[in-house]
């Protein structure tokens, strides 16, 4: 099997994952990898995670143009941001997971700040997460918003919508936006239970420790 044709396997084996349990549902969500030649995979339109064929994503060269597969997700910008300010970014993943978008309609978030600091591991996964304003499906606006970072953030959380993660590759960036909706649950399970957070010298002592972007 190629190294294309193994990574077309694990984009969908990951997001069907992620579909059969709950993470995103029905024909939403999108997940892009860059591939060896520079190009990108991405997950068709109107496609379920449940459901991706490895023959029919949308395969990108290194220019940007759609070469093959079915039409991509509406969502491009989202992805081109991402790969375009972060040179680390081998994968993004979007969902529509139920736990962080309650969180991201309740008031007192944090924007620079979405996931309070539970456990670790949001933290060593996700660096700070933005959390931006609502955008309609598709709008353009979102990759803006995300090129507005600079490139500083490798999550952020759409209000009303869902996350978007990047990792070095397919896999960490699943790991990573599934510890972004757990520790999302986990707020949301301890809400006006005044829950014993990290102190902020807890926080300062992972940051350092694993070496996390942590600044503006």
């Amino acid at each position: 099997m190629s190294n294309e044709n193994a990574l077309r396997e694990q984009i969908c084996l990951l997001a069907r994952s992620l579909f059969e349990r709950g993470l995103t549902h029905g024909s939403t969500g999108n997940i892009s990898a860059r591939t060896e030649d520079g190009g990108l995979l991405v997950s068709p339109t109107g496609t379920s995670f449940g459901r991706l064929d490895p023959a029919r994503l949308s395969r990108f060269d290194a220019a940007g143009q759609l070469i093959h597969g079915d039409k991509p997700t509406k969502e491009m910008p989202l992805h081109s941001a991402f790969y375009d300010t972060r040179s680390t970014a081998g994968a993004v993943v979007h969902l529509h997971s139920c736990h962080s978008v309650a969180l991201s309609m309740l008031p007192g978030a944090d924007p620079d700040n979405f996931l309070p600091p539970l456990t670790p591991y949001g933290i060593m996964k996700l660096g700070k997460v933005t959390l931006l304003p609502f955008f309609l499906p598709g709008d353009p606006a979102m990759g803006d918003a995300v090129r507005g970072l600079a490139g500083k953030r490798s999550a952020v959380m759409l209000a009303n919508h869902g996350p978007v993660v990047a990792g070095q590759d397919v896999e960490a960036a699943c790991n990573a936006i599934e510890e972004l909706e757990d520790t999302a649950r986990l707020a949301l399970m301890t809400r006006g239970m005044s829950p014993r957070a990290l102190s902020e010298e807890q926080v300062q002592t992972v940051v350092t420790k694993f070496d996390i972007p942590w600044g503006d």
